[in-house]
Protein backbone atom coordinates (compact mmCIF):
# COMPACT_ATOMS: atom_id res chain seq x y z
CA UNK A 1 0.00 0.00 0.00
CA UNK A 2 1.15 3.36 -1.09
CA UNK A 3 -1.22 5.65 1.12
CA UNK A 4 -1.52 3.35 4.45
CA UNK A 5 1.51 2.44 5.74
CA UNK A 6 1.65 -0.21 8.92
CA UNK A 7 -0.98 1.83 11.27
CA UNK A 8 -2.63 4.23 8.83
CA UNK A 9 -1.49 7.51 6.80
CA UNK A 10 1.09 9.84 8.63
CA UNK A 11 2.99 12.56 8.53
CA UNK A 12 4.53 16.28 9.71
CA UNK A 13 1.19 18.18 9.51
CA UNK A 14 1.33 20.34 6.66
CA UNK A 15 3.96 18.97 4.90
CA UNK A 16 3.26 15.62 4.21
CA UNK A 17 -0.32 15.40 6.20
CA UNK A 18 -2.51 18.23 4.14
CA UNK A 19 -6.25 19.11 4.68
CA UNK A 20 -6.28 18.42 1.25
CA UNK A 21 -5.15 15.08 1.36
CA UNK A 22 -7.68 14.60 4.22
CA UNK A 23 -10.57 15.73 2.46
CA UNK A 24 -9.73 13.02 -0.47
CA UNK A 25 -9.29 9.87 2.11
CA UNK A 26 -12.30 10.86 3.93
CA UNK A 27 -14.24 11.40 0.26
CA UNK A 28 -12.89 7.89 -0.58
CA UNK A 29 -13.70 6.39 2.17
CA UNK A 30 -17.10 7.54 2.38
CA UNK A 31 -17.32 5.92 -1.76
CA UNK A 32 -15.94 2.21 -0.55
CA UNK A 33 -17.91 2.31 2.94
CA UNK A 34 -21.79 0.73 2.54
CA UNK A 35 -22.84 3.47 5.13
CA UNK A 36 -24.73 6.73 5.17
CA UNK A 37 -23.34 7.56 8.32
CA UNK A 38 -19.63 7.80 9.99
CA UNK A 39 -17.95 9.01 12.99
CA UNK A 40 -15.15 11.55 13.47
CA UNK A 41 -12.70 11.74 16.03
CA UNK A 42 -9.19 13.34 17.41
CA UNK A 43 -6.78 12.77 20.08
CA UNK A 44 -4.80 15.95 21.40
CA UNK A 45 -3.34 17.17 18.57
CA UNK A 46 -3.05 20.46 17.54
CA UNK A 47 -3.86 20.27 14.37
CA UNK A 48 -7.19 17.57 15.21
CA UNK A 49 -9.78 20.09 14.72
CA UNK A 50 -7.83 21.49 11.20
CA UNK A 51 -8.11 17.44 10.07
CA UNK A 52 -11.35 16.51 11.34
CA UNK A 53 -12.95 19.87 9.91
CA UNK A 54 -11.04 18.51 6.17
CA UNK A 55 -12.54 14.65 6.70
CA UNK A 56 -16.07 16.54 7.71
CA UNK A 57 -16.34 18.11 4.48
CA UNK A 58 -15.05 14.90 2.69
CA UNK A 59 -17.85 12.73 4.31
CA UNK A 60 -20.29 15.19 3.67
CA UNK A 61 -19.43 15.58 0.05
CA UNK A 62 -20.19 11.96 -0.55
CA UNK A 63 -23.48 11.65 1.03
CA UNK A 64 -22.66 10.59 4.58
CA UNK A 65 -24.04 12.19 7.93
CA UNK A 66 -21.23 12.71 10.88
CA UNK A 67 -20.93 12.26 13.73
CA UNK A 68 -18.73 14.25 15.13
CA UNK A 69 -16.96 12.86 18.71
CA UNK A 70 -14.01 15.08 19.83
CA UNK A 71 -11.25 14.04 21.25
CA UNK A 72 -11.22 10.69 22.39
CA UNK A 73 -9.38 7.59 22.85
CA UNK A 74 -8.56 5.36 19.78
CA UNK A 75 -10.45 2.04 21.80
CA UNK A 76 -13.11 4.44 22.61
CA UNK A 77 -14.03 5.23 19.01
CA UNK A 78 -14.01 1.43 18.19
CA UNK A 79 -16.69 0.91 21.42
CA UNK A 80 -18.53 4.08 19.74
CA UNK A 81 -18.44 2.63 16.22
CA UNK A 82 -19.48 -1.16 17.04
CA UNK A 83 -21.88 0.12 19.11
CA UNK A 84 -23.85 2.27 16.53
CA UNK A 85 -22.98 0.14 13.89
CA UNK A 86 -20.94 2.94 11.46
CA UNK A 87 -17.18 3.40 10.53
CA UNK A 88 -14.92 6.15 11.55
CA UNK A 89 -12.25 8.25 10.60
CA UNK A 90 -9.91 9.04 13.32
CA UNK A 91 -7.11 11.88 13.15
CA UNK A 92 -4.30 10.10 15.35
CA UNK A 93 -0.34 10.20 15.14
CA UNK A 94 -0.32 7.54 18.02
CA UNK A 95 2.94 7.77 19.51
CA UNK A 96 4.77 10.09 16.54
CA UNK A 97 5.90 13.47 17.59
CA UNK A 98 4.22 16.68 18.30
CA UNK A 99 3.85 17.75 14.58
CA UNK A 100 2.93 14.77 12.87
CA UNK A 101 -0.90 13.67 12.70
CA UNK A 102 -2.25 11.07 10.54
CA UNK A 103 -5.36 9.10 9.47
CA UNK A 104 -6.77 6.17 10.87
CA UNK A 105 -10.15 4.35 9.10
CA UNK A 106 -12.53 2.30 11.66
CA UNK A 107 -14.97 0.10 10.47
CA UNK A 108 -18.96 -0.45 11.72
CA UNK A 109 -17.71 -3.23 13.75
CA UNK A 110 -15.45 -1.02 15.97
CA UNK A 111 -12.26 -2.76 14.51
CA UNK A 112 -9.40 -1.16 12.33
CA UNK A 113 -9.89 -1.72 8.51
CA UNK A 114 -8.48 -4.89 7.15
CA UNK A 115 -5.75 -4.61 3.69
CA UNK A 116 -8.09 -5.45 1.09
CA UNK A 117 -10.72 -2.84 2.47
CA UNK A 118 -7.98 -0.04 2.96
CA UNK A 119 -6.59 -0.86 -0.60
CA UNK A 120 -9.62 -0.29 -2.28
CA UNK A 121 -9.83 3.25 -0.39
CA UNK A 122 -6.55 3.47 -1.54
CA UNK A 123 -7.34 3.02 -4.93
CA UNK A 124 -10.05 5.77 -4.80
CA UNK A 125 -7.46 8.07 -2.85
CA UNK A 126 -5.14 7.71 -6.00
CA UNK A 127 -7.61 8.04 -8.73
CA UNK A 128 -9.45 10.95 -7.10
CA UNK A 129 -12.84 8.50 -8.65
CA UNK A 130 -15.29 9.42 -6.22
CA UNK A 131 -19.80 9.22 -5.14
CA UNK A 132 -20.25 12.94 -5.20
CA UNK A 133 -23.35 13.59 -3.94
CA UNK A 134 -26.30 16.26 -5.57
CA UNK A 135 -26.37 19.51 -3.33
CA UNK A 136 -29.54 18.26 -1.40
CA UNK A 137 -28.10 15.04 -0.61
CA UNK A 138 -25.23 15.90 1.23
CA UNK A 139 -24.52 14.44 5.18
CA UNK A 140 -25.37 16.96 7.79
CA UNK A 141 -23.39 16.85 11.26
CA UNK A 142 -24.15 15.85 14.81
CA UNK A 143 -21.75 16.76 17.70
CA UNK A 144 -21.62 13.41 20.25
CA UNK A 145 -20.74 14.39 23.72
CA UNK A 146 -21.23 11.09 25.87
CA UNK A 147 -18.26 8.89 23.99
CA UNK A 148 -15.98 9.35 26.71
CA UNK A 149 -18.29 8.45 29.44
CA UNK A 150 -20.00 5.71 27.69
CA UNK A 151 -16.37 4.08 26.87
CA UNK A 152 -15.67 4.19 30.49
CA UNK A 153 -18.92 2.36 31.80
CA UNK A 154 -18.25 -0.60 29.12
CA UNK A 155 -14.45 -0.88 30.95
CA UNK A 156 -15.44 -0.96 34.51
CA UNK A 157 -17.27 -4.65 34.26
CA UNK A 158 -15.01 -6.03 31.55
CA UNK A 159 -12.26 -6.94 34.50
CA UNK A 160 -12.17 -8.67 37.59
CA UNK A 161 -12.76 -5.26 39.36
CA UNK A 162 -13.43 -7.18 42.80
CA UNK A 163 -9.83 -8.58 42.88
CA UNK A 164 -8.71 -5.47 42.11
CA UNK A 165 -10.54 -3.35 44.74
CA UNK A 166 -9.51 -5.70 47.51
CA UNK A 167 -6.09 -5.38 46.57
CA UNK A 168 -6.30 -1.48 47.36
CA UNK A 169 -3.66 -1.02 44.71
CA UNK A 170 -1.80 2.68 44.42
CA UNK A 171 -1.22 3.34 40.24
CA UNK A 172 1.10 5.78 39.26
CA UNK A 173 -0.49 7.05 35.73
CA UNK A 174 1.20 9.18 32.76
CA UNK A 175 -1.38 9.20 30.00
CA UNK A 176 1.30 11.36 28.05
CA UNK A 177 -1.14 14.64 27.47
CA UNK A 178 -3.02 12.59 24.99
CA UNK A 179 -6.41 11.13 24.72
CA UNK A 180 -5.76 8.54 27.49
CA UNK A 181 -6.49 11.79 29.71
CA UNK A 182 -10.21 11.39 29.29
CA UNK A 183 -10.63 7.80 30.32
CA UNK A 184 -7.54 6.11 32.10
CA UNK A 185 -7.65 8.56 35.24
CA UNK A 186 -11.49 8.14 36.28
CA UNK A 187 -11.54 3.85 35.01
CA UNK A 188 -8.56 3.31 37.30
CA UNK A 189 -10.39 5.17 40.32
CA UNK A 190 -13.90 3.10 39.53
CA UNK A 191 -11.39 -0.14 39.68
CA UNK A 192 -10.92 0.74 43.46
CA UNK A 193 -7.44 2.32 43.03
CA UNK A 194 -6.03 5.17 44.19
CA UNK A 195 -4.54 6.93 40.92
CA UNK A 196 -2.09 9.78 41.33
CA UNK A 197 -0.99 11.60 37.61
CA UNK A 198 1.75 13.14 35.83
CA UNK A 199 1.01 14.74 32.31
CA UNK A 200 -2.44 13.84 32.73
CA UNK A 201 -3.55 17.37 30.96
CA UNK A 202 -4.71 16.92 27.50
CA UNK A 203 -2.37 19.08 25.30
CA UNK A 204 -0.74 18.52 22.04
CA UNK A 205 2.24 20.07 22.58
CA UNK A 206 3.32 18.01 25.02
CA UNK A 207 5.46 19.91 26.92
CA UNK A 208 5.82 16.79 29.49
CA UNK A 209 7.34 14.27 27.75
CA UNK A 210 6.98 13.21 24.04
CA UNK A 211 4.15 11.05 22.80
CA UNK A 212 6.17 7.44 22.45
CA UNK A 213 5.86 5.57 25.63
CA UNK A 214 10.00 4.52 25.80
CA UNK A 215 12.05 4.86 28.75
CA UNK A 216 13.54 7.95 27.68
CA UNK A 217 10.40 9.50 27.72
CA UNK A 218 9.19 8.26 31.07
CA UNK A 219 11.48 9.43 34.09
CA UNK A 220 8.92 11.22 35.73
CA UNK A 221 6.42 8.54 35.76
CA UNK A 222 9.57 6.53 37.36
CA UNK A 223 9.81 9.09 39.82
CA UNK A 224 6.54 8.86 40.42
CA UNK A 225 6.16 5.21 41.41
CA UNK A 226 9.17 5.37 44.05
CA UNK A 227 8.26 8.77 45.33
CA UNK A 228 4.25 7.70 46.44
CA UNK A 229 5.08 4.07 46.71
CA UNK A 230 2.36 3.31 44.01
CA UNK A 231 2.36 -0.51 43.55
CA UNK A 232 2.59 -0.12 39.42
CA UNK A 233 2.89 2.52 37.08
CA UNK A 234 1.03 2.61 33.53
CA UNK A 235 1.88 4.70 30.48
CA UNK A 236 0.01 5.71 27.28
CA UNK A 237 1.22 6.83 23.92
CA UNK A 238 -1.08 9.74 22.72
CA UNK A 239 -3.81 8.06 21.10
CA UNK A 240 -3.88 5.57 24.11
CA UNK A 241 -4.06 2.18 22.43
CA UNK A 242 -0.96 1.02 23.98
CA UNK A 243 0.12 0.50 27.50
CA UNK A 244 3.69 0.03 29.33
CA UNK A 245 4.54 -0.55 32.92
CA UNK A 246 6.83 0.50 36.17
CA UNK A 247 7.13 -2.14 39.13
CA UNK A 248 6.46 -1.33 42.44
CA UNK A 249 10.18 -0.30 42.37
CA UNK A 250 10.00 2.10 39.93
CA UNK A 251 11.86 0.27 37.06
CA UNK A 252 10.75 0.26 33.95
CA UNK A 253 9.10 -3.31 32.79
CA UNK A 254 9.82 -3.92 28.85
CA UNK A 255 7.22 -4.62 26.73
CA UNK A 256 7.96 -8.18 25.78
CA UNK A 257 7.32 -8.84 29.21
CA UNK A 258 4.44 -7.54 29.91
CA UNK A 259 3.30 -9.12 27.07
CA UNK A 260 4.36 -12.92 28.11
CA UNK A 261 3.11 -12.02 31.39
CA UNK A 262 -0.19 -11.73 30.10
CA UNK A 263 0.03 -14.01 27.11
CA UNK A 264 0.96 -16.95 29.71
CA UNK A 265 -2.25 -16.18 31.61
CA UNK A 266 -4.47 -15.90 28.42
CA UNK A 267 -3.52 -18.78 26.23
CA UNK A 268 -3.98 -22.60 26.60
CA UNK A 269 -2.94 -25.62 24.68
CA UNK A 270 -4.33 -25.53 20.97
CA UNK A 271 -4.91 -21.67 21.21
CA UNK A 272 -3.00 -19.42 18.39
CA UNK A 273 -1.53 -16.37 19.17
CA UNK A 274 -0.50 -13.61 16.95
CA UNK A 275 2.44 -11.38 16.78
CA UNK A 276 4.90 -9.20 14.65
CA UNK A 277 7.98 -10.34 12.78
CA UNK A 278 9.92 -8.50 16.28
CA UNK A 279 8.42 -10.97 18.43
CA UNK A 280 10.41 -11.65 21.25
CA UNK A 281 11.39 -15.02 22.51
CA UNK A 282 9.63 -14.05 25.70
CA UNK A 283 6.24 -14.81 23.72
CA UNK A 284 7.86 -18.11 22.09
CA UNK A 285 8.90 -19.86 25.33
CA UNK A 286 5.04 -18.73 26.60
CA UNK A 287 3.65 -20.55 23.15
CA UNK A 288 6.14 -23.85 23.63
CA UNK A 289 5.74 -23.80 27.65
CA UNK A 290 1.12 -24.32 27.28
CA UNK A 291 1.31 -25.59 23.44
CA UNK A 292 -0.10 -22.85 21.53
CA UNK A 293 0.81 -21.92 18.00
CA UNK A 294 2.32 -18.39 16.96
CA UNK A 295 0.99 -17.18 14.32
CA UNK A 296 3.90 -14.01 12.70
CA UNK A 297 2.70 -11.06 10.67
CA UNK A 298 4.55 -8.00 9.42
CA UNK A 299 4.47 -5.08 11.65
CA UNK A 300 1.75 -3.13 12.62
CA UNK A 301 -1.60 -3.37 13.59
CA UNK A 302 -3.74 -3.86 10.53
CA UNK A 303 -1.48 -6.85 9.92
CA UNK A 304 -2.25 -8.30 13.14
CA UNK A 305 -6.32 -7.96 12.88
CA UNK A 306 -5.91 -9.59 9.43
CA UNK A 307 -4.65 -12.20 10.37
CA UNK A 308 -6.55 -12.67 13.82
CA UNK A 309 -9.93 -12.35 11.53
CA UNK A 310 -7.87 -15.24 9.18
CA UNK A 311 -8.04 -17.81 11.91
CA UNK A 312 -11.33 -17.10 13.70
CA UNK A 313 -12.63 -18.26 10.13
CA UNK A 314 -10.48 -21.44 10.29
CA UNK A 315 -12.53 -21.79 13.60
CA UNK A 316 -9.10 -21.04 15.79
CA UNK A 317 -9.14 -19.87 19.60
CA UNK A 318 -6.92 -16.38 19.39
CA UNK A 319 -7.29 -14.83 22.80
CA UNK A 320 -4.30 -12.56 22.57
CA UNK A 321 -2.24 -11.04 20.32
CA UNK A 322 0.07 -7.94 19.57
CA UNK A 323 3.20 -6.41 20.13
CA UNK A 324 5.97 -5.72 22.13
CA UNK A 325 5.66 -2.02 22.13
CA UNK A 326 2.55 -2.45 24.99
CA UNK A 327 -0.01 -2.88 21.95
CA UNK A 328 -2.19 -6.01 23.10
CA UNK A 329 -5.09 -7.32 21.63
CA UNK A 330 -7.53 -9.16 23.95
CA UNK A 331 -9.40 -10.41 20.81
CA UNK A 332 -12.72 -11.72 23.02
CA UNK A 333 -12.89 -8.34 24.82
CA UNK A 334 -12.35 -6.37 21.23
CA UNK A 335 -10.30 -6.64 18.23
CA UNK A 336 -8.63 -3.68 18.85
CA UNK A 337 -5.55 -2.39 21.09
CA UNK A 338 -6.99 -0.82 24.64
CA UNK A 339 -4.45 0.98 26.32
CA UNK A 340 -6.73 1.59 29.65
CA UNK A 341 -7.96 -2.22 29.43
CA UNK A 342 -4.12 -3.11 28.61
CA UNK A 343 -3.54 -1.95 32.01
CA UNK A 344 -6.48 -3.06 33.92
CA UNK A 345 -5.39 -6.51 32.59
CA UNK A 346 -1.90 -6.19 34.53
CA UNK A 347 -3.64 -4.74 37.64
CA UNK A 348 -5.27 -7.80 37.89
CA UNK A 349 -2.45 -9.77 37.91
CA UNK A 350 -0.68 -7.23 40.14
CA UNK A 351 -3.44 -7.49 42.79
CA UNK A 352 -2.12 -11.11 43.48
CA UNK A 353 1.73 -10.56 43.45
CA UNK A 354 3.65 -7.55 43.11
CA UNK A 355 4.87 -6.47 39.39
CA UNK A 356 8.15 -6.98 39.77
CA UNK A 357 7.10 -11.02 40.47
CA UNK A 358 4.70 -10.93 37.76
CA UNK A 359 7.27 -9.98 34.95
CA UNK A 360 10.75 -11.83 36.89
CA UNK A 361 10.08 -15.03 34.60
CA UNK A 362 10.27 -13.31 32.02
CA UNK A 363 13.36 -11.05 32.21
CA UNK A 364 16.38 -13.16 30.89
CA UNK A 365 16.34 -11.91 27.45
CA UNK A 366 17.94 -7.94 26.39
CA UNK A 367 17.07 -5.70 23.78
CA UNK A 368 18.60 -3.15 22.21
CA UNK A 369 16.66 -0.86 19.86
CA UNK A 370 18.18 1.77 17.01
CA UNK A 371 16.44 4.53 14.73
CA UNK A 372 17.93 5.91 12.13
CA UNK A 373 16.63 8.63 10.42
CA UNK A 374 16.95 9.46 6.33
CA UNK A 375 15.95 12.79 4.77
CA UNK A 376 15.24 10.98 1.17
CA UNK A 377 13.84 8.15 -0.89
CA UNK A 378 17.35 8.00 -2.37
CA UNK A 379 18.74 7.84 1.19
CA UNK A 380 16.72 5.25 2.31
CA UNK A 381 16.85 2.89 -0.67
CA UNK A 382 21.32 3.06 0.01
CA UNK A 383 20.33 2.02 3.75
CA UNK A 384 17.92 -0.97 2.62
CA UNK A 385 20.28 -1.89 -0.15
CA UNK A 386 23.04 -2.01 2.61
CA UNK A 387 21.23 -4.45 4.70
CA UNK A 388 20.29 -6.96 1.72
CA UNK A 389 23.84 -6.74 0.87
CA UNK A 390 25.00 -7.64 4.58
CA UNK A 391 22.04 -10.30 5.00
CA UNK A 392 23.06 -12.10 1.87
CA UNK A 393 26.62 -12.92 3.55
CA UNK A 394 25.09 -13.88 6.82
CA UNK A 395 26.06 -17.30 7.99
CA UNK A 396 22.13 -17.71 8.28
CA UNK A 397 18.73 -17.35 6.19
CA UNK A 398 16.82 -14.06 7.22
CA UNK A 399 12.94 -13.91 7.45
CA UNK A 400 11.46 -11.57 4.72
CA UNK A 401 8.06 -11.14 6.20
CA UNK A 402 8.99 -7.47 6.87
CA UNK A 403 12.61 -6.28 6.30
CA UNK A 404 15.29 -8.49 7.33
CA UNK A 405 15.41 -10.75 10.61
CA UNK A 406 18.60 -12.81 11.37
CA UNK A 407 17.86 -15.44 13.95
CA UNK A 408 21.25 -16.62 15.44
CA UNK A 409 19.38 -19.12 18.42
CA UNK A 410 20.53 -17.31 21.08
CA UNK A 411 19.85 -13.69 19.30
CA UNK A 412 18.34 -12.39 16.57
CA UNK A 413 18.53 -9.23 14.99
CA UNK A 414 16.17 -7.64 12.62
CA UNK A 415 16.26 -4.25 10.37
CA UNK A 416 13.23 -2.62 9.15
CA UNK A 417 11.65 0.95 7.54
CA UNK A 418 9.23 2.25 9.65
CA UNK A 419 5.74 2.32 8.17
CA UNK A 420 5.08 5.54 10.32
CA UNK A 421 8.19 7.73 10.44
CA UNK A 422 11.40 8.25 8.01
CA UNK A 423 13.53 5.92 9.64
CA UNK A 424 14.93 2.49 9.78
CA UNK A 425 14.44 0.62 12.96
CA UNK A 426 17.10 -2.13 14.19
CA UNK A 427 16.11 -4.33 16.67
CA UNK A 428 18.22 -7.05 18.38
CA UNK A 429 17.26 -9.23 21.65
CA UNK A 430 19.75 -12.18 23.16
CA UNK A 431 20.37 -13.56 26.83
CA UNK A 432 22.81 -11.54 27.29
CA UNK A 433 22.75 -7.13 27.27
CA UNK A 434 26.82 -7.47 25.54
CA UNK A 435 25.59 -9.43 22.44
CA UNK A 436 22.44 -7.59 21.85
CA UNK A 437 24.10 -4.53 21.59
CA UNK A 438 26.71 -6.26 19.29
CA UNK A 439 24.45 -7.30 16.98
CA UNK A 440 22.47 -4.26 16.57
CA UNK A 441 25.74 -1.89 16.40
CA UNK A 442 27.27 -3.80 13.94
CA UNK A 443 23.75 -3.75 11.47
CA UNK A 444 23.78 -0.05 12.53
CA UNK A 445 27.51 0.07 11.84
CA UNK A 446 26.62 -0.89 7.91
CA UNK A 447 24.07 0.81 7.44
CA UNK A 448 26.09 3.91 8.12
CA UNK A 449 29.02 3.33 6.06
CA UNK A 450 26.21 3.34 3.56
CA UNK A 451 25.38 6.92 3.72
Amino acid sequence: MKVFGSSGARGVAGRDLTPEFVLRVAKAAGTVWEADRAAIATDTRTTGQLFADATAAGLATVGLDVDRLGQTPTPAVGHYCERHGIPAVLLTASHNPPEYNGVKLIGADGVELSVDILERIEDHVLTEEFDTAAWDAVGETTTIETVNRDYVDSLVNSVDREAIADADLTVALDPGHGAGTFASPEFYRRLGCRVITVNAQPDGHFPGRLPEPVPENLADLGHLVRSTDADVGIAHDGDADRSVFFDETGRFIEGDASLAALAESELEAGDSTVAAVNVSQRLVDVCNRVGAELELTPIGATHIITRVKELWAEGRSVPIAGEGNGGIFFPNHRLVRDGPYIGAKFLERVAAQPASEVVAPYQEYHNKRINLSYESEAELQSLLDAATEYVEHSDVEATTIDGYRLDYGDAWVLVRPSGTEPKVRICSEATTEQRATELADEMEAVLEDAR
